[in-house]
């Protein structure tokens, strides 16, 4: 598997949606317009196919945030998602982030424990 890595270049909105389908089960976003106000985001191809993705959006300060970190199940537990994550850190890095953030379900905890996150305690207010 040879897997290419673009940074801040808009994926292709259909293969994007299909990625969430596959990944998620259900629809994608009806647009990208919300990566206009994103640090930067991460895309992974095998050949021309997206298979992976990872938005980095930010507080407009040194705090940035993991969205959305998706890799199609085809290419799961290959290492694709700790690479992904490995290239968010280091771009928020450069872009003179001093934190990165991620919200993430409890069967998750070994993959971003992995990736170099410690737990902290953090609030959540459902809204809607």
């Amino acid at each position: 598997m040879t897997v290419r890595y673009t940074v801040g270049e808009v994926p292709d909105l259909a293969a994007y949606q299909m990625l969430c389908a596959a990944a998620w089960h259900g629809p994608g976003p009806a647009s990208l317009k919300r990566l206009d106000h994103s640090l930067t985001w991460i895309c992974a191809y095998d050949s021309a196919r997206l298979v992976g993705f990872v938005n980095v959006a930010w507080d407009g300060g040194i705090h940035a945030f993991l969205l959305d970190p998706t890799v199609h199940p085809d290419w799961q537990r290959r290492g694709l998602g700790r690479e992904l994550v490995r290239r968010a850190a280091e771009e928020a890095r450069e872009r003179g982030m001093h934190w990165l953030h991620v919200d993430f379900e409890p069967h998750l905890t070994s993959f971003y424990r992995a990736c170099g996150f410690r737990a902290t305690e953090a609030g959540l207010m459902r809204l809607a």
